[in-house]
């Protein structure tokens, strides 16, 4: 077989791979959104079958046998070639995968599955005893899965690889300790200010019905495209990719307060719109995929954020969301309504943290399970870990597990290493949106006319569509011509903030 041969069997297996993936996203998807609450068990059996099937898929001899063909192909050792990239990926999930047995892919998938009805239920209950022997089976199979894969300096790396390709634990360490000397004296000058918003216009009545057509008309409006994706509610929001033409995302809604649906909706059509964006002719191959779960998070707190927050943003739906909630807000100034939707106080939600506080809950996350990975920390004891770290941060200590260590889905799911990708997020969309004003131009003026489409065109060419062409780092020195960096999002908070707090 020659190499051009060979190289188009590797990117048709890899395609049906993710064909299969498709599948098991369809099935999740259902799950944490109209699934009967009794067919938790009959869907972990499905979901453990379609996760065997799909280790099986990828780790078959010929998969290597091919990669080891289509090395010499000169394509593929031409830098910034789809080949290049395609081969370079599909060698790291294979090498990956092959270190894990199938048994151990299959139990995850299993005990994952029912674990996310276990903890939906111990959420609503505030019982988190009802929820610690899945955290235990969890984690004891993460333990099992970084020990596979190998690592070089901490158990967590190996995890963390698995959402943020090439990062480690050390490198986001001296990042987020950075990050944190700096946002500290910011928050200690805003409490220090006396300066305080009107909150309560938030937490008036917001009808639910209302909410939802609003909510519509601002995801399609930043450019999510509803002919090939749908909303949906669910406990905890988030955004699932199915493949081209098929981009879903959900909300929560909440009639007494506002924040928690329209932002929660503009952070995953952030998503969807990266998603709705990657090549459809590359669909299931590296080049077709998302550079990182930090890439991607930095598209949702682009839009929910750097957009959504933003006074021009409001200058122009503050006006349409007075005709959708007439009673709510007919009294509202837009300096006070813009005030309340960027209040910095500390809060025991992240979902619903502000912007300066809200990379305090990722950092609080991101050591408690390298303490849990390393066995440092027991599962019985994260509710009390919780709280002092929170204690220690925020000066708050939760009222109970529901909004302490119950609060995030990601555990259940068994995505232990995906919390430190938020803030990564929060540090690549302040560094992209540097660029994009620029390259663009009077962006603020876009935003005030509701016209958002020449940001959404430049994300697509300079983020989305080179899909794992580069990793994260790369893709960042590449858009902006520097390394990642936390000074602009310190420069932009600090812009924000200052002439609110007066500081």
């Amino acid at each position: 077989m020659d190499k051009d041969q060979a190289y188009a069997e590797l990117i048709q297996r890899t395609k049906e791979h993710a064909l299969l993936g498709s599948c098991a996203s369809v099935l999740g998807w259902d799950e944490r959104t109209y699934m009967p609450h009794e067919g938790s068990t009959h869907r972990s059996e499905q979901m453990g079958l379609l996760a065997r099937l799909s280790h099986e898929m990828l780790t078959q001899p010929r998969i290597g046998e091919l990669l080891a063909e289509v090395q010499d192909d000169p394509q593929v050792k031409l830098k910034d070639s789809n080949h290049a990239a395609n081969v370079r990926e599909i060698k790291r999930a294979y090498e990956r995968a092959v270190k894990l047995p199938k048994e151990l892919v299959e139990e995850l998938a299993r005990v994952t599955t029912r674990a996310q009805q276990a903890w939906q239920e111990a959420r609503q209950a505030n019982d988190f005893q009802a929820f610690l022997p899945w955290l235990e089976k969890i984690v004891h199979l993460k333990r099992q899965e970084s020990q596979a894969i190998g690592f070089q300096a901490t158990p967590y790396d190996a995890l963390l690889d698995e959402y943020e390709p090439g990062a480690t634990t050390d490198e986001i360490s001296r990042v987020f300790a950075a990050l944190r000397a700096d946002l500290a004296p910011l928050i200690a000058e805003i409490a220090a200010s006396g300066r305080k918003p009107k909150r309560d216009i938030l937490e008036r009545e917001y009808p639910v019905d209302r909410q939802e057509v609003f909510g519509k008309e601002a995801a399609a409006a930043i450019g999510f495209n509803f002919q090939a994706g749908r909303l949906d509610v669910t406990t905890h929001p988030f955004c699932s990719g199915v493949g081209p033409g098929d981009v879903r995302i959900t909300t929560r809604y909440n009639p007494r307060h506002f924040n928690e649906s329209i932002f929660g909706i503009l952070h995953e059509a952030g998503h969807a719109i990266y998603e709705q964006a990657l090549p459809a002719e590359h669909f299931g191959v590296p080049v077709g995929s998302a550079c990182s779960l930090g890439i991607h998070e930095s598209q949702s707190r682009m839009w929910e954020n750097q957009v959504g927050r933003g006074r021009p943003f409001w200058e122009h739906f503050l006006p349409k969301a007075k005709q959708a909630f007439p009673s709510a807000l007919q009294d509202v100034a837009l300096d006070d309504w813009y005030f309340a939707v960027n209040d910095v106080q500390p809060s025991f939600v992240r979902v619903e943290a502000d912007e300066a506080t809200y990379n305090l809950h990722i950092i609080l996350r991101f050591e408690l399970e390298q303490a849990l990975i390393s066995g440092d920390l027991l599962p019985q004891d994260a509710p009390a870990a919780w709280n002092e770290k929170f204690q220690q941060s925020f000066q708050l200590t939760p009222p109970n597990d529901k909004l302490g260590c119950l609060q995030d889905i990601h555990w259940s799911m068994g995505g232990i290493g995906y919390f430190p990708t938020y803030t990564l997020g929060n540090l690549y969309a302040a560094q992209f949106m540097d660029q994009a004003r620029q390259d663009l131009g009077d962006l603020d003026g876009d935003f005030r006319r509701g016209e958002f489409g020449r940001l959404k065109n430049w994300l697509n060419e300079k983020v989305h569509r080179p899909g794992q062409r580069w990793r994260a780092g790369e893709l960042c020195q590449r858009v902006t011509g520097k390394p990642l960096s936390h000074q602009p999002l310190l420069r932009y908070l600090r812009g924000k903030y200052a002439p609110l707090y007066g500081i």
